[in-house]
């Protein structure tokens, strides 16, 4: 199985992409457990809520690869809870940490900001995303992962993406649907 972690700031269409993925691949996608969480509620969150976060994300996580699917694709990760705390309160709980040292992804799917910004309840940075991207780029290369940066608007992402998985596993094309390239979902 490979396991992909679909990363990066806010309003950068990694939902989309991680469906989209799922459906050109015949895989699995993990959908992002944070914004269940937070539309759910009825206060404002702290930082044990971002740990709660992770650890169900991770669990979601485990919850579709025991499926075993060619490939699991993953809307969001550790990275992007550690980044969150970080920038929302200087620091990292270690659980996150702990967490984010057990990714055993094997390729990441940095989304780049040349998506237009848009505005959701659940959205804090629309002024930081240039300075959000750089923490994900230089964390991604500080700590020696798989990546490879992902642009482009519309069906271009989601091709863009699919080059990129082909580039990284030599046996991608063979779980390809090319027929749903042209009916990817909007």
């Amino acid at each position: 199985m490979y396991k992909i972690s679909i990363t990066g700031p806010e309003s950068t269409g990694k939902s989309w992409l991680a469906e989209n993925l799922a459906y050109v691949f015949d895989g699995e996608w993990v959908s992002e457990y944070a914004r269940e969480y937070l539309e759910n509620l009825q206060r404002p969150y702290n930082v044990d809520d971002i740990v709660i976060i992770a650890r169900q994300q991770r669990q979601n996580e485990y919850k579709l690869a025991a499926k075993n699917p060619h490939f699991l694709f993953c809307d969001t990760d550790m990275l992007v809870c550690k980044i969150w705390c970080e920038v929302k309160y200087g620091f990292c709980p270690q659980q996150i940490l702990d967490l984010y040292m057990e990714d055993d992804y094997q390729l990441y799917l940095l989304m780049n900001i040349d998506l237009p910004w848009v505005n959701d309840p659940l959205r804090e940075h629309p002024h930081m995303r240039q300075q959000l991207f750089e923490l994900y780029l230089n964390a991604l290369i500080k700590d020696q992962k798989p990546f490879e940066v992902i642009s482009g608007l519309n069906g271009q992402r989601l091709t863009n993406a699919v080059q990129a998985l082909i580039r990284h596993f030599g046996d991608a094309s063979n779980f390809l649907l090319p027929q749903r390239l042209d009916t990817y979902k909007y």
